[in-house]
């Protein structure tokens, strides 16, 4: 699967395929946007360590993809949040023929309803997560600027942390396999730990005396 991605690096269509996928895993979940934006970055880490040779046109520049992994991510957001409102009972059905969607929701909709907009962020990183969220915010017609900046400051978070993974590892570990694979268990990582914190149940007041 990482040789396959990162013979898609070398095409000039990765900043679409980077968005289309960013855009789309709101809906999907499955899809490996976060792999593709650390595989890009990686991409262009090994170009750059090749030392005075020229960097090839094709190979990703890493602000161009780091502005459009955050611009994606949050428009797909937007896109999950503007249909959830509009949507009713279909969406529901939609989203319970999904098990993945259904189970992140059972785990994660009270935590995220108690968690306020830092959670957002954190929802982020987690499995499905994103989808909850921005489902969830227009489900319960929260308003545009209640979401929004959220929104982007976890999208920000996210590129810019799946970027500097795919760029530090392969300049650490070398441009081999090893160093996307190390990138990529720790995105996975950081997606466990973000919905352990989620899930985590919220500490109760103490009886009064």
């Amino acid at each position: 699967m990482l040789e396959t991605l990162g013979s898609l690096t070398a095409s000039p269509w990765i900043y679409a395929v980077v968005a289309l996928s960013v855009v789309l895993d709101v809906f999907l979940p499955v899809l490996p946007s976060g792999v593709l934006v650390i595989t890009a970055a990686a991409a262009a880490a090994a170009a750059g360590a090749a030392g005075p040779v020229p960097v090839p046109a094709q190979v990703p520049d890493i602000l161009a993809l780091l502005v459009i992994a955050t611009t994606s991510s949050v428009l797909g957001d937007m896109a999950a949040f503007r249909l959830a409102r509009r949507g009713g009972a279909r969406l529901d059905r939609a989203i319970a023929r999904s098990r993945r969607l259904t189970l992140a929701q059972e785990r994660l909709g009270t935590a995220l309803a108690r968690g306020g907009g830092a959670l957002v962020v954190i929802a982020r990183f987690a499995p499905a997560g994103r989808s909850v969220v921005s489902l969830g915010a227009g489900k319960t017609h929260r308003k545009v600027m209640e979401f929004l900046p959220w929104s982007v400051l976890a999208g920000m978070a996210w590129a810019g942390y799946s970027v500097a993974l795919g760029y530090f590892g392969t300049r650490w570990l070398g441009a081999t396999w090893l160093g996307t694979a190390v990138s990529v268990v720790a995105l996975f990582a950081a997606g466990a730990l973000a919905a352990f914190v989620i899930r985590r149940p919220a500490p109760t007041a103490a009886p009064a005396a």
